[in-house]
């Protein structure tokens, strides 16, 4: 009776609570859809793109940049981080006089590898004296018209920063397993609505694709405030709101060209930062894994082999999840029927949170294009508090 009671109604009154008090995130209203208002002068904007060993995307990156109708005065700055596939010489070629190719230097102690290529680029940056920085992906393309929306967004509502959250790649059978579920996991973890409300301390963005006023970012420390986090973009947005009112939402015009061609290259994407989202605490993360055991095991356990009113409850729980899953579903162009699998998706993603603790006590943690970064952040974020 008691077995059935907590895990048949704790996990109801979980997504009963996730459904009904966590701002709706689920509905995923938070998009660059709507138009923007122009505004009256168009203010100067340098595009800021660290690239390590994107040879095979640079071009088309790029390319979307320097495609860019925005009306006002527009440079690109890549920084070259150390890349050895000819990411720097193919860049070169493609426009030398709206486009500055920097060679990256060797990264300090302390910092991770992106956030040093952004700092240098930054820098780099000041000497056009631009009013934005935009902060982007060396993989992701943009809309001609991105710029634009950005900029008016920011404008009109006096935001420090506005963030879109680029689609992913979800083609093949790995990609529709995982990746709608990643961005809901994110959005739940950061409810849209919430980042978005000035009264609320809850602060994110998306790495590939940050608009960031030059001058509110000094105010805040600049980038060697956050120089040691792995999970640069969330820091940057807790950074940047606490200066003003920061937007983050979901965006067709900004679509990442990295492919997920396998289970494991998602599992990758996940394992270097899941720990880190933790605080890379052992307890913090047997907390996580049994509520994730709670929440999206036991509906299906009771659902499936208890009985009476717990089943029922199993049932329900279930249904509510598959239910809150729909609108992600819809925006990747999904069958519903995925909605009925985000318990599954669900402990796929609390063993990629274990592998990323594994890894960290290996001293592999945050390994990213051959640089093991979360040992050095962790101690970094160590000796600061």
């Amino acid at each position: 009776m008691i077995a059935g009671i907590l895990f048949g109604f704790v996990p109801l009154a979980v997504w009963l609570y996730l459904l009904l008090f966590r701002g709706g995130f689920w509905l995923l209203r938070e998009r660059d859809t709507a138009p923007v208002d122009q505004p009256a002068s168009w203010p100067s904007v340098v595009a800021v793109v660290p690239a390590r060993n994107e040879a095979d995307v640079i071009g088309r990156s790029i390319g979307s940049l320097l495609a860019q109708d925005y009306p006002g005065p527009l440079h690109i700055v890549l920084v070259d981080d150390q890349s050895d596939d000819g990411t720097g010489p193919l860049a070169r070629r493609l426009n030398p006089d709206r486009l500055t190719v920097l060679t990256g230097g060797t990264r300090p102690q302390g910092w991770t590898g992106k956030l040093w290529a952004m700092k240098q680029g930054s820098d780099y940056a000041a000497v056009f004296g631009s009013e934005f920085l935009w902060f982007t992906d060396a993989d992701i393309v943009h809309a001609p018209d991105n710029l634009r929306h950005l900029v008016g967004r920011a404008q009109a509502g006096n935001n420090v920063l506005v963030s879109l959250m680029a689609r992913l790649s979800c083609k093949n059978l790995a990609e529709h397993f995982l990746i709608p579920a990643f961005v809901f996991f994110f959005d739940m973890l950061f409810p849209f609505a919430a980042v978005n409300n000035p009264a609320s301390k809850v602060a994110a963005a998306a790495g590939g694709c940050m608009l960031v006023r030059r001058q509110a970012l000094e105010k805040a420390g600049g980038l060697a405030a956050i120089g040691h986090n792995i999970i640069d973009d969330c820091a940057l947005g807790r950074a940047m709101k606490a200066q003003g009112p920061i937007w983050l939402g979901l965006t067709d015009r900004a679509v990442s060209l990295r492919p997920y061609e396998h289970l494991s290259d998602i599992r990758h994407m996940v394992t270097r930062t899941a720990y880190a989202q933790l605080g890379y605490s052992p307890l913090v993360l047997a907390a996580t894994l049994f509520g994730l055991a709670m929440v999206y095991l036991a509906p299906v356990m009771t659902a499936l082999f208890a009985w009476g009113i717990s089943q029922m409850a199993g049932w329900l729980a279930w249904i509510i999840m598959a239910v809150m899953y729909q609108p992600i579903l819809r925006f990747y162009r999904l069958s519903p029927l995925w909605g009925l699998a985000l318990p599954l998706i669900g402990l796929f993603y609390a063993g990629f949170t274990c592998q990323s603790a594994i890894l960290y006590w290996s001293g592999k943690g945050g390994m990213w294009k051959g640089r093991a970064q979360a040992q050095a952040s962790a101690k970094s974020a160590g000796n600061q508090a």
